[in-house]
């Protein structure tokens, strides 16, 4: 089966293609690529902080593990849902919005996409800072530039390069959680700590929401990542691939955050690098730490710069037209996001951050409700059929602005502002709700019900299958699978 065939071996290091249609002929990679990408991707830092968050804000060990596996599981299938459209269409995950939105009007949730992910890859760079500062005995700051720079060459080879860093990143994190776990669980009574059980449907909602809004993030840019597999990749297989990887890896990382800043008294907040790093020792123990931890967020930061290139060249693309990425063009796109991001890291590494990271929580809100459509659409009302070349033609079936899309979307992005509980906004429901914020799940449910009421009714002509671009060298007959349906039942 063409799944279990790598035919990598002779493509280039540095990716060629951006955001056009992956021809059949230059397919490649396995399903084990999307395991490793995306466990190297979650075990990291950045979900150690987000685990222990459901402790720090009021809740015990034992509940805030159960609620956090469960948002795992929930936001997990969101994300592995758009992982299974990549093989079948062949394209980034944001043009596909085009059925949706129009043309034009996808521009709308992708320019807030954008912003989102540069916000995580600021926030990203500050704790990577942190540990290369701490590795090579320089400042903060150095340590920001000298991950910025690694960053930049990442994202510019391509696709190849991040699924291999990811691989290595899967390995590196494995040895340090399994070593942090044992010496966490040398110096702490686990056990006195699980039984400790105060439940609190405020603090067990809260982790649901961590873990739930953590996996979804990653919705707007996860088919990028299998778009290169085989078109006959099984669905079912890249939706569980992909999930668990993701799932697995920010559960466990998550679970050390939770027992760590149980037993932290109080001095894991506003030291997480040093605390988690000293754990395990000091000497070249805490240097190992301190590079597994900054190898850990090249993967993460690569997806986030990655995904935000691609946007870019999406949005620029459905007004401009078809539009070729030359490498210099790939390396300019990137230099602005990583440089953008980094100065705003630089700025924000003390006082700042915390306020911008809630500024970029608010805009998870602009994009559940784009998830929602996006899944409706593609599972339940087009199946799977689409009609790529159309993509990219403002007068075709598509059209420039869809109304009903951009409609809806409006639509759920109000009906979240009541819900919504950060420190950049908070909705006037949030406290009888006991301050837990629960905008995802009005983000993702009511929009999918109403688009595919409303789809049903005024949806424009489908395609009677899929209609995929002609290539040169091949002939590739469209065909029409359930394979994705299996994977939304899943």
């Amino acid at each position: 089966m063409a799944v279990n065939t790598d035919r990598a071996g002779n493509k280039p290091l540095i990716e060629r293609r951006s955001i056009d249609y992956i021809p059949e002929a230059e397919r490649h990679g396995r399903l084990f690529s999307q395991f490793t990408l995306w466990m190297g991707a979650n075990l990291q830092i950045t979900a150690i902080v987000t685990g222990a968050l459901a402790v720090v804000l009021g809740g015990d060990v034992f509940w805030s593990l159960i609620g956090l596996l469960i948002g795992q599981l929930l936001g997990g299938g969101v994300m592995a849902l758009h992982a299974a459209q990549g093989p079948k269409l062949g394209l980034p995950q944001m043009i596909s919005s085009r059925v949706q939105f129009g043309v034009y009007g996808a521009a709308i949730p992708i320019v807030l996409v954008c912003l989102m992910y540069l916000g995580f890859t600021a926030t990203g760079t500050v704790l990577s800072g942190q540990a290369l500062g701490q590795l090579f005995n320089v400042s903060d700051s150095v340590g920001i530039l000298i991950f910025a720079s690694v960053i930049v060459l990442v994202t510019v080879l391509g696709y190849r390069v991040i699924h291999w860093i990811g691989r290595v990143a899967s390995v590196i994190g494995v040895i340090a959680f399994v070593f942090l776990f044992w010496r966490l669980m040398s110096q702490t009574d686990v056990g006195a700590l699980l039984q400790i059980r105060h439940f609190s449907w405020s603090s067990f909602l809260l982790a649901v929401s961590l873990a739930a809004s953590w996996q979804i993030a990653f919705g707007p840019y996860v088919a990028d990542y299998s778009r290169y597999l085989p078109s006959n990749t099984s669905a079912v297989k890249t939706f569980f691939a992909a999930g668990a990887g993701s799932v697995v890896g920010a559960q466990v990382a998550m679970i050390l955050g939770v027992f760590a800043a149980a037993s932290a008294n109080g001095q894991f907040a506003g030291h997480e690098v040093a605390y988690i790093v000293g754990l395990g020792g000091t000497g070249a123990t805490a240097a190992l730490l301190y590079f597994s931890i900054a190898f850990g967020k090249v993967t993460i930061s690569t997806l986030n710069s990655y995904g935000s290139f691609m946007c870019i060249a999406t949005i620029i693309s459905g007004f401009k037209g078809h539009l070729t990425v030359t490498r210099m063009q790939r390396l300019v796109f990137v230099l602005v996001i990583v440089g953008a991001a980094t100065l705003i890291a630089l700025l924000g590494q003390h006082s700042f951050l915390g306020a911008f990271k809630s500024f970029i929580l608010f805009l998870l809100a602009f994009f559940t409700p784009w998830s929602a459509i996006n899944l409706v659409d593609y599972y339940c009302i087009t199946r799977e059929r689409y009609d790529v070349p159309a993509l990219a033609n403002p007068n075709g079936r598509y059209g420039r602005w869809n109304l009903l899309g951009i409609s809806v979307y409006v639509f759920g992005v109000l009906v979240q502002l009541p819900f919504i509980s950060t420190k950049f906004y908070t909705g006037p429901l949030v406290a009888a709700l006991g301050d837990v914020d629960i905008s995802w799940i009005i983000g993702l449910v009511l929009p999918a019900v109403v688009y595919y009421l409303c789809a049903k009714k005024w949806h424009s002509a489908v395609p009677d299958q899929l209609i995929l671009p002609v290539e040169q060298n091949s002939v590739v007959q469209p065909k029409t699978s359930g394979a994705g349906r299996a994977a939304a039942q899943a």
